[in-house]
């Protein structure tokens, strides 16, 4: 048969709904600012949504309204199921959730990295979250002991320079 008598979809049916993202399966912890980012970006995507949704006539807005809906969904689950951590209840005798930690290597290369929930990871800001393997071999560690940085380019030890707690 001739393509030509083929119906082809229009602009509601040219996508189908996105797979949903899938959650974490580990608890959800995040500190008391990353979840007041989160939501804030949650309540942006809505504005957006509306926004999209007002312009349904719009055939570009009915395909950007698709991705819009299902990080709201995401988001919202994540919201939902969030474990907030106050940084500054924790115990600061070693190395916890929220830490801000400085390590050497041993070619004199310094690193900074602070413990944060998954949805606050920022590696441009040595943000690292809490089930990552660096931030396992760092939890429950003290100044002056050794860990080992598993990497996928070859595996570091580090030492504890010093830590700290503040909200980032």
């Amino acid at each position: 048969m001739s393509r030509a008598f083929v119906k082809e979809p229009d602009g509601d049916q040219a996508e189908t709904d996105l797979p949903e993202r899938p959650q974490s399966p580990h608890p959800n912890y995040i500190t008391l600012k990353g979840l007041e980012q989160l939501k804030l970006h949650l309540n942006e995507l809505r504005q957006q949504y509306s926004v999209l949704k007002n312009n349904d006539d719009n055939l570009s807005a009915k395909i950007d309204i698709k991705p819009v809906k299902a990080e709201i969904g995401y988001l919202e689950k994540r919201v939902d199921c969030a474990i907030p951590v106050n940084i500054q209840e924790q115990n600061f005798e070693d190395i916890r959730f929220g830490a801000c930690i400085n390590l050497t290597d041993t070619d004199d290369n310094h690193y900074q990295f602070t413990i944060v929930g998954e949805d606050e990871v920022d590696v441009s800001h040595n943000l690292i979250s809490w089930v990552s393997p660096l931030a396992r071999a760092l939890i429950g560690k003290q100044s002056g002991d050794l860990v080992t940085w598993e990497r996928p380019i070859g595996d570091i030890e580090l030492e504890i320079d010093k830590f700290h707690y503040k909200d980032y």
